[in-house]
C-alpha cells in the first residue's frame, strides 16, 4: 500500500478514459463507462465505479468506495476506507481487499482470489468465491446457493485499543451453501450452520446447526 500511494502522489497527468492507460487521480473519483477497457484505475480521495461490461485491470483507492456493475470484468479490487460491491455476474480474476468497510457479492458473482476486510460485513448472494473469506471484525454471510473455495478465516484482533466489549462477529452459512477448505477461528464467533449446507473442518468454535 505505502508504494501505492507514493505512485499515486508522484503521478503528473492521467489518462483519459475510453483508452487502454492507466487512470491515475488524487483528490477525485474516477467513473469507467460501461463497455469501456482501460488499465489500472487509482485515486487517493475517491470513489470509483465501473459500469456494466467494461474492462479494468485494476481498481485502488484509499478513501472511498468501489462500485462494480454487472457483467464488469477486473483482476485486483482494493480500498481502505470504503465498501466494495461486486454487483450480479461481474468477475474479479484476483482478490477483493479491504480494510474498513463491507464487501458484497451479487447473485452471479465470482472473485478467484480472496475476499478480504478488517472492519465491516461480508455478505454473498448466491456468488462464488476461489481463494477464500478473511476478516477480523466483520460478519460474514454465505447465502444460499454460494460457494466458498479456500475456507473462511477470522483472525484475532490486535493491538492495546481493542474492545473486548464488542459483540462478536457473526458467521452464517446459509441453506445450500457450500464452503470448502477449512474454517478457522482464532477468536470467539457465533457460528450458525444451515442443516443443509455443506462445510469444510471447522476449528476453533463450535458450530450451531439452524434449519
Amino acid at each position: 500500500m505505502t508504494r501505492y500511494l507514493a505512485t499515486l502522489l508522484l503521478a503528473f497527468s492521467a489518462v483519459a478514459l475510453g483508452s487502454t492507460g492507466n487512470v491515475s487521480k488524487v483528490n477525485s473519483s474516477i467513473t469507467v463507462e460501461a463497455g469501456q477497457q482501460v488499465g489500472d484505475v487509482s485515486t487517493v480521495n475517491g470513489s470509483i465505479t465501473v459500469h456494466e461490461d467494461a474492462r479494468v485491470r485494476d481498481a485502488e483507492t484509499v478513501n472511498g468506495s468501489i462500485r462494480i456493475h454487472s457483467r464488469a470484468r477486473l483482476h485486483d479490487v482494493e480500498t481502505v476506507n470504503g465498501s466494495v460491491l461486486v454487483a450480479e455476474d461481474a468477475f474479479v480474476a484476483g482478490d477483493v481487499e479491504v480494510v474498513n468497510g463491507g464487501i458484497t457479492l451479487r447473485r452471479g458473482a465470482r472473485v478467484d482470489g480472496a475476499v478480504e476486510n478488517v472492519n465491516g460485513d461480508i455478505q454473498l448472494e448466491a456468488a462464488a468465491v476461489r481463494g477464500g473469506i478473511g476478516t477480523t471484525n466483520g460478519d460474514v454471510r454465505v447465502g444460499t446457493g454460494s460457494r466458498v473455495e479456500g475456507g473462511i478465516h477470522v483472525e484475532k484482533p490486535g493491538g492495546w485499543g481493542w474492545n473486548k466489549a464488542k459483540s462478536l462477529p457473526r458467521v452464517t452459512i446459509e441453506s445450500g451453501a457450500v464452503v470448502s477448505g477449512t474454517l478457522r477461528f482464532d477468536r470467539e464467533v457465533e457460528l450458525a450452520v444451515a442443516a443443509d449446507a455443506t462445510v469444510g473442518p471447522i476449528e476453533g468454535v463450535a458450530p450451531k446447526r439452524v434449519p
